[in-house]
């Protein structure tokens, strides 16, 4: 089942959708908060036409797991995703300067803050099994939460992660930040991310924050995926695997 509301967010109304799986209502369930949230479930709102799906993958698998999404506010993505704005690294690999970026700190703020407790006060959670999960600049917003809340996101989850915006910065908050709560990283990168231009780049800054996540000693996994481009299409692939490392 998926009900959709509206909340505050940066001045304006945001569609939070949450989906609850089928079973017993005394059940305590964990959570997990996906952003983008118009592609995370059916095809008709999905931004491009193609979404995840990923209800028909929970409910076919009765897999006993509560999804949260945000909707994006497609203007203000990259501003909301990034926390900092951006740096010298975007600059090198676009080939100009961006200014854009730094409301991510805001936008985990209200996750934590006002969110999580309004879905914890209405649904069956289990509040302290909490998770993260995105794509793209997504996957850096998450990365971002679960070195800053590692207490709260114990379990995060990227998708071709666009950790460039912000490649000096979030390498330097995973290298300094106290991650002894965090449990679990799940990663993924195609070989082809970007096209022939950002293809490499976006493959080794994967690989490098990967690498800081490993030597921290958290259970971290990245796949790289051959031929992989940076589409829905690919994204809902990965899903099942995803899922399943997360949540065993």
């Amino acid at each position: 089942m998926i009900e959709s509301f509206p909340v505050a967010l940066f001045g304006e109304d945001r569609k939070i959708r949450v989906y609850m799986p089928s079973g017993s209502a005394e059940k305590r369930y964990p959570v997990l908060y996906m952003h983008d949230g118009q592609n995370v479930f059916g095809n008709e709102e999905a931004i491009g036409g193609v979404g995840l799906e990923l209800h028909e993958y929970l409910d076919k698998h009765e897999v006993g797991l509560i999804v949260v999404a945000i909707d994006q506010n497609s203007a203000e993505r990259i501003n909301e995703y990034c926390p900092w704005v951006n740096g010298d690294y975007t600059t090198k690999l676009l080939g100009k300067p961006s200014f854009e970026g730094g409301k991510g700190k805001q936008y985990v703020e209200f996750i934590v803050n006002e969110l999580k407790p309004l879905i914890d006060s209405k649904y069956s959670t289990n509040p302290h099994e909490t998770y993260m999960a995105g794509i793209s600049l997504g996957a850096l917003i998450t990365t971002y939460a679960g070195c800053t809340y590692p207490h709260i996101f114990k379990r995060i989850a990227g998708f071709s992660s666009g950790f460039y915006r912000n490649q000096e910065e979030i390498e330097h908050l995973l290298k300094t930040a106290d991650l002894s709560q965090l449990e679990k990283v799940y990663l993924d990168c195609g070989t082809k991310e970007g096209g022939e231009k950002l293809a490499g780049p976006f493959l080794e800054t994967n690989k490098a924050i990967f690498e800081i996540i490993r030597l921290k000693g958290i259970e971290a996994e990245l796949k790289v995926i051959e031929g992989a481009e940076h589409n829905y299409q690919n994204f809902k692939k990965r899903i099942p695997d995803s899922i399943s490392y997360l949540l065993a």
